[in-house]
């Protein structure tokens, strides 16, 4: 599920921010104001400072942003549907619809991520060289040139390092950052076997994340680790980036078993064919009554002349209180089949279950030429999975 909120479009591509990213972006804007900037610039007054670490800090996102974007891109020229990306607490993720086809897409793809940023951060470099003018480096005492900065090249000297490090962090070949995947992709291409690369890719980005879960845990204890350093704080942070790594890594394994286990099983074959509907102009109490205190099932079609005309569900009974009851009318809380995700019976279970998901609903109307067919709903797809599904499933 998704939780957030709807930044705009780019290029046809959704832009969505997760709520988590609002814990990074006070951390970096934190560190920045709190202490880099204040250590280089001793004699800027606090109001510059802040407002240079929070610009500093929504630079580094749209970074972020044009590194996935270009994820995005070079995937659709290479035939992969990517219609949003959502910046979330590590970085950000453009949501393909399904797999690429060939592995030389998913390789493209992937490394031009990583390629974006390390370019960001060279041009970054060169602007902030300019910005900065004669200033002269003395190797004993950097911190003269830093001090001598204006807010200008100190933003930009302050990005290019950061897109950098943000490069080559995800040039770490554990799935799924960028270089798991390009090595998934090499690996795909050697063994022609996606399943067999995939579980690779995957066990490899499991190794990359047990030792940054033990180098984070060796920093808590006092150890120092070059670039990372030590402490509490960074060792609890990168043990949690190796949390997250290897959750990530798992569940991209996961998904790719379920796909597998539910491409070439039709709709019709699972939907729920046999269904009770109600009348538009039935009152609420009669609908509660007759139909959803005696029944499990949990959303009716609305149907008016045998023209199927919308949905009604529990949650939407919920919405209205209860001494409206007895005078309100089912389509008067119904969803309009105009505003209802549909889908056709020939449609594969891999693809319903990514729909329900995309809508974040538990059931969808199954409809063709117009006329409704059934529902699908995601217990349907579990039970299926539970019945039929890769046995791997149950070890991942």
């Amino acid at each position: 599920m998704f939780n957030g909120f709807r930044l705009g479009r780019v290029a046809g591509i959704d832009v969505q921010v997760d709520w988590s990213l609002l814990i990074i972006f006070t951390l970096v804007t934190f560190s920045l104001g709190a202490g880099v900037f204040p250590t280089w610039h001793p004699n800027w007054s606090p109001g510059l400072i802040w407002l240079t670490a929070l610009v500093a800090a929504l630079l580094f996102f749209a970074s972020v942003l044009v590194h996935e974007l270009s994820h995005a891109l070079v995937g659709r020229l290479r035939g992969i549907d990517v219609k949003r990306i959502t910046l979330f607490i590590f970085g950000g993720v453009a949501h393909m619809e399904r797999e690429p086809e060939a592995w030389r897409a998913e390789l493209w793809m992937a490394a031009v991520g990583p390629i974006t940023s390390l370019i960001l951060g060279a041009v970054f470099l060169f602007l902030g060289g300019l910005a900065a003018g004669d200033v002269e480096l003395d190797p004993e005492k950097p911190e003269r040139m830093l001090a001598s900065l204006g807010p200008v090249a100190t933003l930009l000297l302050w990005l290019g390092p950061i897109n950098i490090i943000l490069g080559v962090f995800n040039l770490i070949p554990g799935f799924p950052l960028d270089g798991g995947r390009v090595l998934r992709a090499i690996l795909w291409g050697v063994s022609h076997d996606l399943r067999l690369a995939t579980r690779w890719a995957s066990r490899i980005g499991q190794l990359f994340a047990w030792i940054f879960i033990a180098v984070g845990v060796a920093m808590m204890f006092g150890a120092r680790v070059p670039f990372f350093g030590t402490g509490l704080v960074s060792g609890l942070w990168l043990a949690f980036i190796g949390w997250f790594l290897n959750n990530a890594a798992l569940m991209s394994y996961r998904q790719l078993l379920v796909r597998e286990s539910l491409e070439d099983v039709p709709v019709s074959r699972i939907m729920q064919s046999h269904f009770v509907s109600v009348r538009p102009d039935m009152t609420i109490s009669q609908f509660v009554d007759e139909h959803l205190m005696s029944s499990d099932q949990r959303a009716f079609p609305v149907m008016e002349a045998d023209r199927f005309i919308g949905l009604v569900c529990l949650q939407d009974i919920r919405t209205l209180g209860r001494e409206n009851w007895p005078q309100e009318r089912v389509r008067d809380i119904m969803k309009p089949v105009s505003s209802l995700a549909q889908i056709a019976p020939s449609v594969d279970a891999a693809d319903a279950l990514l729909m329900l998901s995309r809508n974040n609903v538990n059931q969808l109307p199954v409809v063709e030429h117009g006329q409704l067919r059934g529902l699908i709903r995601r217990e349907d797809i579990l039970r299926l999975l539970s019945l039929y599904g890769d046995p791997r499933l149950a070890q991942v």
